[in-house]
């Protein structure tokens, strides 16, 4: 995977916070962050796909994330929700992108993100969407 594309999640992550706290249009928030951030060494086209992505199938998104959580999606720390949304995005959208990979990167958005065991929960939730999401391919 490209230190872009890793980028380009991180970047992407904090957009879907930040839509996810404020209710924002998705493509003013985009405007903003690549206005205001510096991503000189991001993919953007797939920041935009990823937040787009994210915030048009969010209900798609949060209906696999859901039967693996141990209280409700709402109840889990935005900033979790998140990477988890973005996460379960790639693992559906994204087959060409190993799933270990996929959580990998994730795990590691939640170590800088997330709170001080967020990775862990991240790591279990998304391990099992993998499982069912990619049975095939997690055999």
């Amino acid at each position: 995977m490209s230190r872009k594309r890793t980028r380009a999640r991180s970047r992407a992550v904090q957009a879907i916070y930040q839509w996810q706290m404020t209710g924002q249009d998705i493509s003013g928030i985009c405007k903003h962050f690549v206005a205001e951030h510096s991503m000189a060494r991001v993919d953007i086209d797939y920041f935009h796909e990823l937040v787009h992505g994210v915030a048009d199938r969010v209900y798609a998104l949060d209906d696999e994330i859901a039967p693996f959580l141990d209280r409700e999606l709402q109840a889990v720390d935005p900033v979790e929700r998140a990477i988890l949304r973005l996460g379960t995005y790639e693992l559906m959208q994204r087959p060409e992108i190993p799933y270990r990979v996929i959580i990998n990167e994730s795990v590691e958005l939640a170590k800088s993100f997330g709170g001080e065991s967020g990775h862990r929960y991240v790591n279990g939730v998304l391990d099992k969407v993998a499982q069912k999401l990619r049975a095939a391919e997690v055999k």
